[in-house]
C-alpha cells in the first residue's frame, strides 16, 4: 500500500524523523532554489535550508494542516531567508559598488564587507521543472532581486516566481493582503529598474539550439587559443566583463580586449562548458608552471541576440564544490573536451 503525506506527517509528528525526512525531500530542490533567489548565493541558500528544515522538524505540533505541506514548508524557508538578510551583506554585482577599471592597472583584491551575487548550478534539479527553473534563476534576474528590501523580495518571488496567492503571502509573512499587494506594486517597480528586458531563456529560444552550440564552439577555440580578435567578433560593442569577488570590471569591448590580451591570456586555458544560472557556462582551467590545469574561474555568459554582452568570471574557489567541478583536468583531456550543452527543454 502507498505511502501517502498524510501518512508521513503522522508518522513524522510521532517523532519518526525517517518519515520526516520522506515528507520534506520531494520540496528540498525547490525550497534550496528559493533561498538561492532571495539570497543570491548558494551557500547562503544551503544555511537557509538548513535552518528551515530544523524548524519544520521541531515545528511540526504547530503544523495544523489548514494549507499544504509545501506552503508550509515556504513560509518557514522564507522567514528563514529574511533572517539571514538582516544578518548579511546585499549579495550586489561588482558594477554596483564600482566605476569601470581602466585596462592595464593592478587588479585591487576584494573589498571587506561587499558580498556579490554568484550562479546557482543546475545539475540535481527535477527535469519536469528544469525549464521554469533556469529563468527564475538568471544572474541579471538574482542581481536584480537583491536590490529590492527583504519583504519586497519574498513579496515578489512568492507571487510571481511561485504563483502563490495573496492570501497565502500573507499569512506566510504575518501581515495583510493589502500589504503584500503593496509591497508587490512596489517591488515591480524596483525591479523593473535593475532587471533587463528580456531573458536568456528567451534569448536562447530565438537563436536557437545549433547558433547556440556554434557560439560554444566559437568561445572555447577563441579562448583556448587565446585569439582576442576571434573573441571580439563574438562580442557586443558595449560588452562588459565581471570578475566576482575582485571589485574591478571592465566596460566595452575594447577594454575587455585590452585586459584578456595584457591579464587572462598570460597562461594557456582549456574550457568545459557546465550549467550556471541557466546561462551558458564554463568551468575554465589555467594551466600552471607544473603543467597541470587547474580550475581558475567559472565563466557565465550573458546574451543579447547572437552575441555576447558580459562575461562573470567567477573567482571564488569555495564556490565551485557547488559545481561538482574536479580541482584539475587529467594530463590525457584534449584542448576543448566538453560535452555540449544541454538541451533547453530538458
Amino acid at each position: 500500500m502507498e505511502t501517502t503525506e498524510a501518512d508521513l506527517l503522522a508518522a513524522a509528528r510521532r517523532a519518526d524523523r525517517g518519515a520526516f525526512d520522506r515528507l520534506v525531500r520531494p520540496y528540498q530542490s525547490e525550497l534550496r532554489a528559493h533561498c538561492y533567489r532571495m539570497l543570491g548565493a548558494l551557500h547562503d541558500a544551503e544555511d537557509a535550508l538548513q535552518e528551515a528544515l530544523l524548524g519544520a522538524w521541531r515545528g511540526l505540533a504547530g503544523f495544523e494542516g489548514r494549507g499544504s505541506v509545501r506552503a508550509w514548508l515556504y513560509r518557514i524557508a522564507t522567514n528563514a531567508c529574511l533572517r539571514l538578510i538582516k544578518q548579511r551583506p546585499k549579495r550586489l554585482m561588482p558594477r554596483d559598488y564600482h566605476p569601470a577599471a581602466e585596462p592595464g592597472e593592478p587588479l585591487a583584491g576584494p573589498v571587506e564587507g561587499e558580498a556579490f551575487v554568484e550562479p546557482y548550478p543546475e545539475d540535481g534539479w527535477d527535469p519536469q521543472r528544469r525549464f521554469e527553473l533556469r529563468e527564475s534563476v538568471e544572474l541579471a534576474f538574482v542581481a536584480a532581486l537583491q536590490h529590492l528590501p527583504g519583504t519586497q523580495r519574498a513579496v515578489l518571488i512568492l507571487r510571481e516566481v511561485l504563483a502563490f496567492s495573496a492570501a497565502e503571502v500573507a499569512d506566510a509573512l504575518g501581515t495583510s493582503v493589502a500589504s503584500v499587494n503593496s509591497a508587490l506594486q512596489r517591488a515591480r517597480k524596483t525591479l523593473d529598474q535593475h532587471a533587463p528586458s528580456q531573458s536568456q531563456q528567451a534569448t536562447l529560444r530565438s537563436l536557437g539550439e545549433d547558433a547556440e552550440r556554434a557560439l560554444v564552439a566559437e568561445f572555447v577555440a577563441a579562448w583556448e587559443r587565446a585569439d582576442v580578435p576571434a573573441l571580439l567578433k563574438l562580442l557586443t560593442a558595449d560588452a562588459r566583463f565581471t570578475m566576482p569577488p575582485l571589485p574591478a570590471w571592465f566596460d566595452g569591448r575594447d577594454d575587455v580586449a585590452r585586459f584578456l590580451s595584457g591579464n587572462v591570456f598570460a597562461t594557456p586555458w582549456r574550457l568545459v562548458p557546465v550549467r550556471a544560472a541557466g546561462q551558458l557556462a564554463f568551468a575554465c582551467y589555467q594551466r600552471h608552471p607544473d603543467g597541470v590545469f587547474r580550475i581558475g574561474c567559472v565563466n557565465v555568459l550573458t546574451l543579447r541576440g547572437d552575441r555576447i554582452a558580459e562575461i562573470t568570471g567567477f573567482l571564488d574557489p569555495a564556490m565551485y564544490a557547488g559545481f561538482g567541478l574536479p580541482p584539475e583536468l587529467s594530463a590525457t583531456s584534449p584542448a576543448g573536451a566538453a560535452a555540449p550543452p544541454a538541451s533547453r527543454t530538458g
